[in-house]
């Protein structure tokens, strides 16, 4: 199965902010900042399993994340390198800015 993954310099800055303007994709950011893969059905967000493939969905397209799929398991990683090379402190200051309660 083939997933939509845009190259990240093919994707408009205003996207990839939109992305990370939502408290649960900013939750799954902040777990994905802590390095590798993760199976994408363990993310404890509180959330339907539909809600949660769509926000990493939305991730994904904005070039956020890698996914990969293994079987029936889907695998995603934040692509950290290229975001930083492409907009430099950007995941950085999303990262420190202060959680919402």
């Amino acid at each position: 199965m083939e997933l939509h993954e845009p190259e990240l310099r093919d994707v408009p800055v205003t996207a990839v902010l939109a992305a990370l303007a939502d408290e649960v994709r900013l939750q799954i950011v902040r777990t994905l900042a802590g390095g590798g893969e993760h199976v994408c059905g363990t993310f404890e967000l509180g959330i339907s399993k539909a809600t949660r493939s769509h926000h990493l969905k939305v991730l994904r397209e904005a070039g956020l994340t890698r996914t990969r799929v293994a079987g029936t398991s889907r695998y995603v990683r934040l692509r950290r390198d290229e975001l930083d090379r492409l907009y430099p402190g950007l995941l950085d200051a999303v990262l420190a800015a202060p959680h919402r309660a």
